[in-house]
């Protein structure tokens, strides 16, 4: 039997913006069974990676440490030698200020193989984002970045500051706050001129992004004036004098929002992030198949039998067709039957198997469904009668084509199907049979609740971080204070909370919260846009 042989991708997650993970990058994550991450990056970015796969936390934030690096550079080993695909995951650049190059020559001379996935460094990147070009033509064709960290005091150093000081166009120094003062005495003491631009820029390429302008003379005085912390990333330069003219992220309309999202997928939300938000994926449902299949099955066997099949999210559809597949049945099953699909999203899915939807309704709660249906039966069983009473010559069907209230068996011998999720509400079968009809409603999938911590999510709660929440059903708002515990209701206070439907908001609001967005239409695609209008009103 052939040893089964581990590898090693130092993959650089970039400085923030999960948009700047590498393709290559995001190809590593996904076929990981082991991730070691640190803390500056972007943790959406966790969500890329199998379930399955083993998560290590190494740490590494501002000079506390989960981990040492022996003990980083130990487990690298241990889970590579039995045969792992080990991600090491990495802010910015592994082999800028990442010591990743350290990690690689460890792997190299235990002879196991590695790739390095480079990564858009904070260098480059929060310097782009402030609206500053490290290099221009007219202003500086060289840059250099420096550590900030050094311990400039010491009598021997490894930076050559009179030949820094003057030598290069453009410094960019990493990790440099807390050795603000003594940096900006060396460069000015070297030949650097007291007037020269500077900009500090904290969580570059995040919303949180904040840039100070100042002087080498100035600079150090405005840090602690405006408390700046690491993690920031300092340049010195005359390139910062284009902030006034290229500043473009700071200037987005959505700019300084993390919106939560509590769903699967955050497809639907792309928007807000071309506005300037950070979406925040934090799924409070997954949806799985229903614990036995039975009476879904049972349906399929008998699918000649229904008049109508009614679908009501894009998940109904997902399920039912995976089904009726994997039960070497397709979709020339269904001919004869009408399709109903709620929503345009779920019209959309049926499309996706050749088949268009006979009724879309305009409302898309059960109440707005059960109008539909009476509208569409009475206008199918009036317009049956007029034929009749055309071939009589009567006038009387003039009249009977007027609307009139629904009888008790206006659906009588109308069989329906609607595959749905395991809980749901009765309002629409209830009414269905009340009015004569038959109707089955076979569990199709299930919303469980994911196993999550959100001691991540609890700490940006608590620090303010997230402007906008959203719950797309009151299953993502009751498992949501499930998992944030006694908690969630106080986090949430601080919080614009956006829903869809009013089921959902009612849910949220007798807990003594308030919604202050809620679209007419209850899709995800209205709820994105009311956030853009609610986030961008007073501009």
């Amino acid at each position: 039997m052939t040893e089964k042989k581990g590898i090693v991708y130092l993959v650089g997650a970039g400085p923030g913006d999960i948009g700047l993970l590498t393709v290559k990058g995001m190809r590593c994550l996904e076929k990981a069974e082991v991730v070691i991450y640190d803390f500056h990056l972007n943790a959406q970015i966790l969500n890329y990676i199998d379930n399955d796969a083993e998560f290590i936390y190494a740490g590494k934030r501002g000079g506390h440490h989960t981990m040492t690096q022996d003990e980083i550079n130990a487990a690298i080993l241990q889970k590579a030698k039995e045969g792992k695909r080990v991600c090491r995951l990495k802010g910015g650049d592994p082999f800028v200020f990442g010591r990743g190059g350290e990690e690689a020559l460890i792997l190299a001379n235990e002879g196991i193989p590695f790739e390095v996935v480079p990564g858009v460094s904070s260098a480059i990147a929060a310097p782009a984002y402030a609206g500053i070009p490290l290099t221009h033509r007219l202003y500086s064709s060289s840059f250099a970045v420096i550590p900030g960290y050094e311990d400039m005091t010491k009598e021997k150093s490894s930076i050559d500051w009179a030949k820094l000081a003057t030598g290069v166009g453009t410094l960019v120094f990493l990790m440099a706050v807390k050795n603000i003062d003594l940096l900006t005495e060396k460069l000015i003491e070297n030949g650097r001129s007291p007037d020269t631009p500077v900009a500090v820029i904290r969580w570059g390429t995040r919303p949180d992004q904040k840039t100070l302008v100042s002087t080498l003379k100035d600079i150090a005085k405005l840090v602690r004036e405006k408390d700046i912390r690491p993690p920031a990333v300092t340049v010195v330069g005359d390139v910062v004098n284009l902030r006034n003219e290229l500043n473009w992220y700071e200037k987005k309309p959505m700019f300084g929002h993390r919106v939560l999202v509590t769903r699967e997928h955050t497809a639907g939300f792309g928007l807000l992030e071309e506005l300037g938000a950070e979406v925040i994926q934090f799924p409070t449902i997954e949806i799985a198949p229903p614990e036995n299949w039975d009476a879904l099955d049972r349906a399929i066997d008998l699918i000649e039998g229904y008049d109508w099949i009614i679908f009501t999210s894009s998940n109904g559809v997902k399920y039912f067709f995976s089904r009726l597949f994997e039960k070497d049945m397709d979709i020339r099953e269904l001919k004869g039957l009408k399709i109903c699909a709620i929503g345009t999203k779920t019209a959309d899915a049926i499309r996706q198997f050749g088949i268009k939807a006979d009724l879309v309704p305009e409302s898309f709660n059960a109440e707005g469904l059960i109008e539909t249906f009476i509208a569409e039966v009475k206008n199918q069983k009036s317009e049956v009668k007029s034929a009749e009473e055309q071939k009589r010559g009567s006038a009387e069907g003039i009249q009977n084509a007027n609307p009139q209230p629904p009888t008790p068996k206006l659906f009588k011998g109308i069989r329906f199907l609607l595959p749905r999720a395991e809980v749901a509400r009765e309002i629409f079968p209830d009414k269905i049979r009340e009015l004569g009809g038959i109707i089955d409603v076979p569990v199709a999938y299930r919303a469980v609740k994911p196993e999550m911590r959100g001691k991540r999510l609890r700490r940006f709660l608590k620090e303010g971080r997230i402007t906008i929440a959203t719950f797309t059903s009151a299953a993502t708002f009751n498992n949501f204070r499930e998992i944030l515990k006694e908690e969630a209701d106080e986090l949430l206070k601080g919080v614009a909370i956006a829903v869809i439907g009013p089921v959902t908001a009612r849910a949220i609001e007798k807990t003594g919260l308030k919604v202050q967005i809620m679209p007419m239409e209850a899709t995800v695609e209205a709820m994105v846009e009311e956030i853009r209008i609610w986030a961008t009103k007073d501009q």
